[in-house]
């Protein structure tokens, strides 16, 4: 059995903590309802890259991550003061793309299975 490592450790604890902080404490009205999906941790602990979501509109996505990018010194500087590390990584945010494509396959599924039980059917309805 594979042991659960620090560095997973780390940044299971990140998630949680800026899920938190940034549900209370990020003001910026392009960041909406956020949902921190994971977080990579670099083995020397120097940066720490945060996949998220967000609901509602996907086109917002640029704007929300320049936000949340733009508020990576505070939420770091709040993380230090929660987490008791040497080296705090430097925060880097990057929208979570994964989601919509999933849906995206699925819809292309549902469509596809549809057109083969209705061969009567035009694609894409």
């Amino acid at each position: 059995m594979k042991s659960y490592s620090r560095t997973s450790r780390i940044a299971d604890q990140m998630q949680r903590d800026l899920a938190q902080l940034i549900r209370t404490e990020v003001k910026d009205p392009r960041v909406g309802l956020v949902t921190i999906q994971s977080v990579d941790v670099s083995p020397d602990y120097a940066h720490a890259k945060i996949f998220f979501t967000q609901l509602g509109d996907a086109k917002n996505a640029k704007a929300c991550t320049d936000a949340l990018n733009h508020a990576a010194g505070f939420l770091r500087h709040q993380l230090a003061a929660r987490i008791g590390l040497r080296t705090m990584p430097v925060l880097h945010f990057a929208y979570d793309e994964s989601v919509e494509r999933g849906i995206h396959l699925s819809q292309l599924i549902d469509t596809a299975i549809r057109s083969e039980s209705d061969p009567g059917a035009e694609p894409g309805q």
